[in-house]
């Protein structure tokens, strides 16, 4: 328990210094009868050969980029190349020492790091699962070009199946390595390890870190590493995942085989410049980058300078941080130093740095080194080495000639197949159904979850009273039961986030949790909103369920990335072939002014490949989050913090104590009514339900109320029908009115249902100013009395109505004119 960790104001009061371990920088010390002894002969052919392969597939890619041709075969290649031309020794030398099951998450310059840890698994797995892959893989569809290519044995075919994927996903192919989806950038091949690389920089770091904590809460064997660039270190997200990799409660307070840091390597490959900023001498200030794992935690992260020109040291260093991971005394950080002599990209003249600082770094070619070495030391002659280039310049040649084929022959996807894999629309109850969840108690026998079977679980008893708040199964309580459920069902999923654990989150929902799950599965993490999100990336595509939480909406913003680059794209860019089981529950908030009350469901909305839920009442709160967390897909959950008290008004039966679902994007109505239809999303309802009240009572007006529930996925028909009824529609939630959903949805049904319609579709938002205090929030938030104006001004006039409030198409021109 956190509780058992005292800070003793007596140890942190006293007089000491800190001291840091020595970081080791460029330590390594060729011994070639030890290497040979180490590697065999046939380990360190097999290092120039995987080197020579780089340099020669990023030496076409530059070619055809440039000129539109290499070796005879034309292709004009309209997609990216960033190269890593003389960053072979550094990839290569890593990869050499991995295992199938350790897993690499790179870059946008990664094709060195997908072929090297390619080539290295394939020759390490055996001969019938390698064949088992090749043959399974998108039915064998790349397998059958990797056949028209002359082959002797298996080693062969395989070294043309990774060449083909990789040369076929460059060129957007459909049956490259991800369907032709991903690209020169995001390419990768998750069974042989080579993990999803990422354009974003630095954007692997804290979804490497979620890959090392599915390896560890789940106990699988393997190491992670995330190869980011020197310039990352200026990007928070790294620092964010290397904090949330470094907790000490992975030693302190998690138990049962799973205590230990998650086996996260942070390696980043140092060629001194982020695109053209030099990070040595101008945009950074560490000196040597090893040095900022002092500030990380006592062991300095194991922080080392390895000489990426040496595939041999970068080799030996894999060995040694291997074993300090396997024994959960990580996370690990390398600085490996290397060099590109080609710029950021083809278009790049380099003009940020002189020709006499690449000639420097050219006589430093790990590549020609590295085949001079072993020629000096008689392991192969110079012809050989010749040889190795022309036989895979050969195979390289006959690979493009096919993969660039435009007659049909080597086809590409069309939109329907990019429909087809933005969603995985999975329903699994578990991601693991070899065990049994991990829990400290049965669910049965937890005190909140037998509290709960004692609530009432409609706001009225039998009699019609209303039921005491403290009576009555609310919100939160609904919440509680479904996560629950779904810990005690799927032993993949674990839970984090701040306060997550012993407080209950902030707003109480897991409380109760604590004493349920053990800490692996539920646990807190570092106010680091990026890598709570990014490590959920993470450890969903590496097979688990993550359910993350951000504490409030208006915190969106430190994630950015995660939630709009990652979460939802992957799925998509990998060809359909991942899954991205993801919950992420964000708070809507009140009161709390103008950094922590603001509704932000429109950003999520517009990010194709996330879906996004907002329930409004307590049975939908169970059922849409049941639904979510047996999903597959990454799920933006928002909940309001006015509801979290709310018990159950719409379903008379009551919210029930068994396992049920609601239906994905399906509205429902609220209420019947004849002449109006009001839409609401979240906590408006309550303020749409009484204005209709009003508008019945007061004014005759039968007002129908539909209660969206979804944004994305979103059908629209029970919206459409209730329109062709009544001939008007307002819709309405707390979301401010400039930019919201809630337009995207009117506009929509204005062009489907345009001849049903007697007025014009009406948004009624939130003001477009800051949310203020508490105290003035009803001049903010749409009340009832807004609804009723609008209704009133723009649709059907109320017989006696005073407007109360201004809605009037002046002021809404006003406000546009003012930025209001």
């Amino acid at each position: 328990m956190t509780k058992s960790l005292i800070v003793d104001p007596s140890n942190v009061r006293s007089a000491s210094y800190i001291e840091s371990p020595k970081v080791p920088v460029n330590q390594y010390k060729p011994d070639f009868d030890a290497e040979l002894a180490k590697y065999g002969k046939q380990g360190l052919v097999d290092i120039l050969h995987d080197m020579i392969a780089v340099r020669q597939f990023e030496t076409m890619l530059d070619s055809i980029k440039k000129t539109g041709s290499w070796n005879g075969v034309e292709y004009n290649h309209r997609g990216p190349a960033h190269l890593s031309i003389g960053q072979e020794s550094a990839v290569v030398g890593q990869a050499s020492q991995l295992n199938p099951d350790d897993y690499v998450f790179g870059s946008h310059r990664s094709h060195g790091e997908i072929l090297a840890k390619c080539y290295s698994a394939a020759r390490k797995l055996p001969e019938d699962q390698l064949e088992n892959i090749m043959k399974q893989f998108l039915d064998g569809e790349t397998l059958g070009f990797a056949e028209k290519v002359g082959f002797e044995n298996l080693a062969d075919l395989a070294e043309n199946f990774i060449l083909y994927g990789t040369v076929a996903e460059t060129f957007a192919r459909s049956a490259g390595f991800n369907r032709g989806l991903g690209g020169s950038m995001h390419a990768f091949f998750a069974p042989f390890g080579s993990m999803p690389n990422n354009a974003i920089v630095g954007g692997s770091a804290d979804i490497a870190t979620g890959s090392a904590l599915f390896k560890r809460i789940n106990r699988q064997n393997g190491i992670v590493i995330a190869n980011i660039g020197d310039a990352s270190m200026g990007c928070g997200p790294v620092w964010e995942a290397m904090m949330m990799s470094a907790m000490d409660q992975y030693r302190t307070l998690w138990k049962d085989g799973v205590d230990g840091n998650p086996p996260i390597w942070f390696n980043f490959f140092n060629n001194f410049y982020g695109m053209g900023g030099q990070t040595a001498g101008e945009t950074m200030g560490y000196d040597i980058l090893a040095r900022v794992g002092m500030g990380v935690n006592p062991e300095a992260m194991h922080a080392e300078r390895v000489d990426g020109l040496n595939p041999l040291a970068v080799a030996d260093a894999v060995a040694r941080k291997r074993e300090i991971l396997e024994n959960g005394h990580g996370p690990v950080l390398t600085d490996t130093i290397t060099y590109r002599f080609s710029g950021h990209s083809p278009s790049d003249a380099s003009s940020y740095r002189t020709p006499e600082e690449v000639e420097l770094w050219q006589a430093h070619d790990g590549l020609t080194n590295y085949a001079k070495y072993l020629v000096d030391n008689k392991v192969l002659t110079q012809d050989e080495v010749d040889g190795i280039q022309a036989t895979f310049d050969e195979r390289l040649t006959k690979i493009i000639a096919i993969a660039t084929k435009d007659d049909g022959s080597s086809p590409r996807v069309d939109t329907a197949f990019i429909e087809s894999v933005m969603y995985s629309d999975g329903n699994e109850p578990s991601l693991d159904t070899t065990r049994e969840p991990e829990l400290l108690q049965p669910l049965a026998e937890n005190a909140r979850a037998k509290s709960l079977l004692a609530k009432s679980r409609f706001y009225k008893d039998a009699s019609g009273k209303t039921v005491s708040k403290a009576k009555a199964y609310n919100y939160r309580d609904a919440l509680f039961e479904a996560v629950a459920h779904g810990f005690a069902t799927d032993p993949t999923l674990a839970g984090w986030g701040e306060e997550n654990r012993d407080w209950g989150g902030a707003f109480a929902v897991y409380r109760g949790l604590t004493e349920l799950l053990p800490h692996h599965r539920l646990f807190n993490s570092p106010i680091s909103e990026a890598a709570i999100i990014g490590a959920g990336v993470g450890y969903a595509l590496s097979g688990g369920r993550a359910i993350v939480e951000l504490m409030y909406c208006d915190f969106l913003g430190r994630a950015g990335d995660e939630i709009f680059n990652q979460a939802p794209k992957w799925q998509s860019m990998s060809g359909g072939l991942l899954k991205m089981p993801l919950v992420m529950r964000v708070s809507v908030g009140s009161k709390y002014g103008a950094q922590h009350s603001q509704d932000w469901s429109a950003l999520v909305a517009h990010m194709p490949g996330l879906k996004v839920y907002y329930p409004s009442t307590p049975f939908d709160a169970k059922g849409m989050m049941n639904l979510a967390l047996r999903g597959t897909d990454p799920v933006v959950f928002f909940e309001s913090q006015l509801l979290y008290d709310v018990a159950e008004q719409f379903v008379e039966d009551g919210v029930p104590v068994e396992y049920y679902e609601v239906e994905e994007g399906q509205p429902v109505v609220r209420r019947q009514g004849t002449d109006v239809t009001i839409a609401t999303l979240g906590p408006t309802l309550y303020r749409a339900m009484e204005a209709a009240e009003t508008l019945e009572s007061k004014y005759g007006v039968s007002a129908e109320v539909i209660d969206l529930r979804f944004i994305a996925p979103l059908d629209l028909t029970v919206v459409l029908e209730s329109v062709k009824k009544t001939g008007r529609l307002l819709l309405s939630s707390d979301a401010v009115d400039r930019g919201s959903f809630l337009h995207d949805v009117a506009s929509r049904v204005q062009t489907l249902a345009f001849d049903h319609l007697d007025a014009p579709v009406t948004v009624v938002g939130s003001r477009n100013i800051i949310t203020p205090a508490a105290e003035l929030e009803k001049l903010f938030f749409p009340q009832p009395e807004w609804i009723i104006d609008a209704i009133h001004e723009r649709m059907l006039p109320l017989d006696g109505h005073t407007p109360e409030s201004n809605q009037t198409d002046g002021e809404l021109v006003r406000r546009a004119k003012l930025g209001l």
